[in-house]
């Protein structure tokens, strides 16, 4: 009689120390992904590179465009589909209609145009994933048709003449100094697996 009233006690307090576990973790609404600093990956064919756990990733099957292939549209902000087709062709644009306040748009395509070089290109001198790239920063710039105020370019060479990978990054103030490191840290995380 001593041992099943030992289990019965027993059991009772591991029941009071789960249910107060449970209880305690209910208030809980922080996820480790969701907890500052918190990085996922993307992964293609092509490259690889790290972004915050918030944000939006977006790819997109785009068919009948010539000169670019959209990759991947990351956003601190909800997106949606950003080319539609036509009766003869496809039409592209924003994946997302307006930029919320301190939020940003990265946009990867890999383009090719016969003639396009690197040395041709303005911008700050840069190294991306380990190839040569050059950076050019407008205000508000070609990003403004979504209420950026400042729009960020970085045309990195491929190991295939006259083809480019073309990173452009949106940003809306305020915070643009902190959207800036972000981007920073996104350049700096990519690895290319392919040419």
């Amino acid at each position: 009689m001593r041992l099943e009233s030992l289990v019965r006690h027993s059991a009772a307090a591991l029941t009071v120390v789960l249910l107060a576990a449970f209880v305690a973790g209910c208030g809980s609404t922080t996820k480790a992904s969701d907890a500052p600093g918190a990085t996922r990956t993307f992964r293609n064919g092509f490259l690889a590179l790290g972004y915050p756990a918030a944000w939006k990733p977006g790819v997109f099957k785009i068919t009948g465009t010539l000169h670019f292939a959209p990759m991947l549209y990351l956003s601190s902000q909800a997106l949606h589909a950003p080319c539609h087709a036509r009766q003869t062709s496809t039409v592209c644009g924003w994946p997302v209609d307006r930029l919320e306040p301190g939020s940003m748009l990265v946009v990867w395509e890999n383009r090719g145009y016969p003639g396009w070089s690197l040395d041709a290109i303005s911008g700050r001198p840069l190294t991306v994933g380990g190839r040569e790239a050059k950076q050019m920063v407008t205000q508000p710039g070609r990003c403004s048709a979504i209420g950026a105020d400042v729009t960020i370019a970085v045309a990195i060479a491929r190991p295939i003449p006259n083809n480019w990978t073309a990173v452009t990054a949106c940003l809306k103030g305020p915070g643009l100094g902190k959207s800036k490191r972000e981007l920073d840290a996104l350049l700096a995380s990519m690895r290319f697996l392919s040419r």
